[in-house]
């Protein structure tokens, strides 16, 4: 298995409001994770910040996840936990009123790939089927699309692209999609914020996934092309490559 995180603040922004990493328990699971926070005064990378912090710290106590309920239950009661201490810190920090983030996590195992997702950052896997989202954009742009009011590629234009529906640390209670996933010899999995998803088009992503270049090379790729087309946002990713035998 292999598995490299890299985050660039983009060519436009100040600062880098996104965090993220790849966090290995006692058993020697991975959990990845990518976290676009938003909030006025900064307050945005203190929400990715801190919902990444909980589940690195959490993760690397964790033992005993081997199966995707397992996977499931840990990600919905940690994320809901993170939920909690976001809302609290921002009712007690009038600079962090209104912060929240949006979050893609997975925990990764040989045999499966469970995912769990707030917001509009994604999850895409790269397999014998092809080159496929795996997650739901929890927006209001996606919503519109999904009733048939809009098409996808008017929703690329949209002026209120950005505006999600659903985000960590914004209301008392969370809704949380989880997904599982068989993960196997060949797979490629790639979790990103919309930084680099509404930059550079899935044709693009796969191109790229599947290119024989080393991992690192990919990582860099993908978000040199985002700040060639504007870099207007935080650009933040993991790919993960199972490999049997490779360590990364």
């Amino acid at each position: 298995m292999k598995a490299v995180f890299k985050t660039d603040k983009g060519k436009v922004r100040l600062h880098n409001e996104d965090a993220g990493g790849i966090f290995i328990n006692r058993n020697g699971i991975r959990l990845a994770i990518v976290a676009d926070g938003m909030g006025g005064h900064r307050a945005g990378d203190v929400a990715s910040d801190m919902s990444v912090s909980h589940l690195k710290q959490e993760w690397e106590a964790a033992n005993g996840i081997s199966t995707a309920d397992d996977a499931e239950r840990w990600l919905s009661e940690q994320i809901t936990v993170v939920n909690q201490i976001l809302l609290e810190h921002s009712a007690n920090n009038s600079d962090c009123d209104g912060m929240g983030t949006t979050i893609v996590a997975a925990i990764i195992t040989e045999n499966f790939a469970t995912l769990a997702n707030i917001g509009d950052s994604r999850g895409y896997i790269l397999n014998e089927s092809g080159f496929n989202q795996l997650t739901e954009d929890h927006s209001l742009v996606n919503e519109l699309v999904r009733s048939g009011q809009i098409s996808k590629e008017d929703a690329e234009k949209h002026p209120r692209k950005n505006v999600l529906l659903r985000a960590l640390g914004t209301e008392k209670n969370v809704e949380i999609d989880l997904k599982t996933i068989i993960f196997e010899e060949g797979d490629i999995l790639l979790l990103c914020s919309d930084g680099l998803s509404n930059k550079v088009s899935e044709k693009e992503m796969k191109d790229v996934l599947l290119n024989p270049q080393h991992i690192e090379e990919k990582a860099e790729s993908l978000i040199s092309l985002a700040n060639e087309y504007g870099g207007e946002d935080n650009i933040t990713l993991i790919i993960t490559e199972f490999s049997r035998g490779s360590k990364g």
